[in-house]
């Protein structure tokens, strides 16, 4: 570690931050302008560890994974400035399995979330989701619902996760694969999903929400809002949704998925295979999450269970990724692995079971694919370390993770920030590393 500086470490493990650093200060001395001053902030050199993350800058794509310690929540800033929501989580009940709240249990998560993106976003003088992604219906995604979970101040829906975040800030467009019977493959009657639906339907007559079923394999259904001339090379492809998968050529898409008047109903796709999975891209850099989808079918079970197979060969190699199903056994199978080949992974993780020792060991395999490649957690639970040894090894334990892409693309860096407090105090650094680009 470098003392001078912190743990600036750059893809190839030379700290280069305070050499760059000092170069770039010596010519805003000279040149007594804020044009160097801005390029600082935008490089993402303007950080410091110890110090209060910087806001956002035009031009950069943020991916914001925060730690709640009671689910997932990630929040992207495009480079035009349009947001998205991915997932607000929130878990009812805590045992011994989970870590702890974050920053702590005083407040609930949905609570926590909203703070955090208004922090996020203040560069905005009102603060507002243009679109918020439900990748599949469990509760560690949009809020589980039980007596005690406090009633909206319209008495239409109760506060959890998305339902909360979406009371306290404007959501303009919502994203889900059941809209608008909630029907497939088999009508949704638990209490969370009734209180979903009733949030939608209200969010809609009254906050003039909009809402639309994701459908695979297109590119305009989240655009960037702001200035899209700007940024030609941005776009968000819809990858997949109900088994229904892109084949990585136009729009075209495929079924995964039999009829399921052909299927034993034992074998009827769950809620986890029906995940929604998208794939960001701005200039070189690729950035993918599939939500809970499984690659690796449980015993007995048919293949085409296996869906992380069918996403891998429509997305290719990516930069960035976040694990599916936070890593569970279920998941990230050998080939889905060695083709996104990441030089960046993100677990969302607060549970004891996540990742497996057998997840850990393929994404670390050289034989699967060649070259460095960190491993970033949200919050690793001490049982999982103690059985798997290899977990020492990430990259960051716990925190919340930002990935920040420089404008155009060609690099990136990742931040982790405190998640003890809402200081939002950086407290590692980690880059620049080169956005790899496609054939």
């Amino acid at each position: 570690m470098h003392r001078e500086c912190g743990d600036h470490v750059n893809a190839d493990g030379k700290h280069t931050y305070c050499k760059i650093k000092g170069v770039l200060m010596r010519l805003m001395v000279v040149s007594g302008v804020m044009v160097c001053a801005v390029s600082l902030a935008v490089s993402g050199l303007a950080d410091e560890v110890g110090q209060e993350i910087s806001s956002w800058v035009p031009g950069t794509l943020e991916i914001h994974q925060i730690s709640s310690g009671r689910g997932n929540a990630g929040l992207f800033i495009f480079p035009d400035g349009t947001t998205m929501l991915v997932d607000a989580g929130e878990i009812a009940k805590k045992t011994e399995r989970h870590t702890p709240d974050r920053p702590n249990g005083t407040r609930p998560a949905g609570e926590w979330i909203v703070r955090y993106i208004r922090h996020a976003l203040r560069h905005m003088s009102d603060p507002r989701l243009d679109y918020a992604l439900i990748t599949h219906f469990h509760e560690d995604h949009m809020g589980e619902v039980t007596a005690d979970t406090p009633v909206s101040g319209s008495g239409a829906y109760r506060l959890s996760g998305l339902t909360e975040v979406g009371d306290k800030i404007q959501i303009g467009k919502l994203l889900d694969r059941g809209w608008p019977d909630y029907a497939y493959p088999a009508p949704q009657k638990a209490a969370f999903m009734t209180n979903y639906q009733a949030f939608v339907k209200w969010q809609v007559a009254n906050k003039g929400m909009q809402t639309e079923r994701f459908k695979s394999g297109r590119n305009d259904q989240v655009v960037l809002l702001r200035d899209a001339t700007a940024y030609p090379a941005f776009e968000c492809r819809n990858v997949g949704a109900n088994g229904e998968i892109w084949t990585g050529t136009g729009t075209a898409t495929r079924p995964c998925f039999p009829p399921l008047d052909q299927v034993p109903r034992a074998d009827w796709p769950d809620e986890n295979m029906c995940s929604l999975a998208f794939r960001i891209r701005y200039g070189k850099f690729d950035y993918f999450n599939g939500g809970d989808l499984r690659g690796i079918p449980y015993e007995g079970c048919p293949q085409w269970h296996d869906l992380e197979t069918p996403v891998a060969k429509a997305i290719g190699p990516v930069d960035a990724a976040i694990l599916d199903h936070h890593g569970y056994v279920d998941t990230m199978n050998a080939f889905f692995v060695a083709t996104l080949r990441p030089r960046v992974w993100v677990i969302s993780v607060w549970d004891s079971a996540h990742p497996t020792t057998r997840v850990w060991n393929r994404l670390q395999s050289r034989r699967l694919y060649p070259g460095p490649r960190d491993v970033f957690a949200t919050d690793a639970h001490d049982a999982a370390l103690n059985v798997n040894g290899g977990l020492s090894r990430l990259a960051s334990r716990h925190g919340h993770i930002v990935i920040r892409v420089a404008p155009g693309g060609d690099e990136f860096r990742v931040l982790i920030v405190d998640d003890s407090n809402e200081s939002h105090r950086v407290t590692k650094l980690f880059g620049p590393y080169p956005s790899a680009g496609k054939e």
